[in-house]
């Protein structure tokens, strides 16, 4: 499937670019998304550095196989190929936690290391299972509680109530996971693979990949002593007071800034829960290792040690990825796409000036953010279809960078139905954000 879309991909920019005499402007567009690829992907290496250190600390301290167990049954349904103990359930479930708070710098160095960790479960090296299409499934519905970039962009150009899209955010990334979840399922039923077994049954093969890691321990750690259960009740307490008085400053004698006048409570719980996150994270989990008398140190460095290494591994797949979709952009096939559209689009009244947006969403991050930027200063900050289309931009994930990056740091290079889940998806994101806005805001 990947071999013939990044073909088609290539192909079609090639000879639009031709007949619509832009040939120089694709050629530097694959140019320029070759050096972005690559600039991005060694961008990567702290931020995969420190999380990988971090799950390091959380596994041995016993934390991930706490949370897996807690979320067991939901997640033996949608992974019933992975071992319940296994580490890429707590690197999946830490995952979608980051994803749901809106923590894309700490999402996607713990999902590159789940696809690691599930293709040590991999029969068949280089082929996606149905585990790693349902994982991307879920990143690229991506339920997301603030959308943090889309409300910077509209209080950056002057929004009253840049808050206004969390609600239709929310109700909108809740429609493309459904649908990324029911179209992988039904999918992998007509794509057959063999279910995930020992590492040892993949073969020679799976010595690309590495070792497989020891599965999450029971923790054969001492349970914590009074002492030590004391000093984690200070820890919680002093960052429940952070909380409190991120959400009602009043209480330590500050003023609420300006740009939460106004704002529910709800709302302001939410931001503040997503900017305590990271350094809760952070703090958090050494100093439960230290608790348990790790040698919190030495855990991280073990673990942060593959951080450069995924980093590198991905750039192929990530320039392959990028420099078709900057051909695309340098030839003008998504204006020409517009361009056709346009009638069709009128018909079913969806708001042609939302296709661009549209269109480049599962292709580029940066593209339909600055797509986003451009509607902001054309259309006003409060403008019906400004709203949509930020509500689109946060209910949905780009598809082919998550593909290309995820897949990438695990060489599976056989993507079976992932794509086709992804952009089910995100076409029912694309629909609801239309659907829910016009519900909220009116026509």
């Amino acid at each position: 499937m990947l071999n013939h879309l990044w073909l088609a991909m290539l192909v079609v920019a090639v000879l639009v670019g031709g007949f619509t005499g832009q040939l120089k402007e694709t050629a530097t567009g694959a140019i320029e998304a070759a050096k972005t690829a690559v600039t991005l992907a060694l961008g990567l290496v702290g931020v995969l550095t420190l999380w990988l250190g971090i799950m390091r600390l959380a596994e041995r301290a016993g934390l991930v196989s706490v949370l897996a167990r807690a979320l067991r049954p939901g997640l033996r349904w949608l992974f019933p190929d992975v071992p319940a103990g296994h580490p890429a359930m707590g690197s999946m479930v830490m995952n979608i936690a980051a994803n749901v708070l809106g923590l894309n710098n700490a999402a996607t160095p713990l999902g590159l290391r789940a696809m690691r960790d599930l293709e040590t479960l991999n029969p068949q090296p280089g082929t996606a299972t149905n585990a790693m299409c349902t994982f991307l499934a879920i990143n690229t519905g991506s339920v997301q509680l603030i959308s943090v970039n889309a409300i910077a962009i509209l209080a950056a150009g002057g929004s009253k109530n840049p808050t206004a899209i969390v609600g239709t955010t929310l109700l909108a990334t809740v429609c493309s996971s459904v649908a990324a979840l029911v179209a992988v399922k039904v999918l992998e039923r007509f794509s057959p693979v063999p279910v995930a077994s020992a590492r040892a049954s993949a073969g020679p093969a799976a010595a690309a990949v590495g070792p497989a890691p020891d599965l999450v321990q029971e923790a054969p750690l001492a349970p914590l002593g009074f002492g030590q259960g004391l000093c984690l009740a200070a820890f919680l307490a002093v960052f429940a007071w952070f909380l409190l008085v991120l959400v009602f400053p009043e209480v330590a004698g500050r003023t609420l800034p300006a740009e939460e006048i106004g704002q529910a409570v709800w709302i302001r719980g939410l931001n503040a829960v997503s900017v305590l996150a990271v350094p809760f994270m952070v703090a958090f989990f050494p100093f439960y290792g230290w608790l348990r008398r790790l040698p919190v140190y030495e855990e991280f460095i073990e673990g942060a040690k593959d951080g450069f290494q995924v980093a590198v591994q991905i750039i192929p797949y990530f320039v392959a990825m990028l420099v078709a979709i900057g051909c695309l952009r340098g030839a003008g096939v998504i204006e020409l796409f517009t361009q056709v559209l346009t009638p069709l689009l009128n018909r079913v009244h969806f708001p042609p000036e939302l296709a661009p947006m549209a269109l480049l969403r599962p292709l580029s991050g940066s593209g339909s953010l600055a797509a986003l930027s451009d509607l902001v200063k054309t259309l006003g900050p409060d403008h019906l279809v400004t709203r949509m289309a930020a509500t689109l931009f946060g209910s949905t994930e780009t598809t082919f960078y998550v593909i290309a990056v995820y897949f990438g740091a695990a060489a599976v290079r056989r993507t079976r139905h992932a794509i086709w889940a992804g952009l089910m998806a995100d076409l029912a994101g694309i629909i609801a954000a239309v659907v829910v806005c016009r519900w909220v805001w009116g026509a």
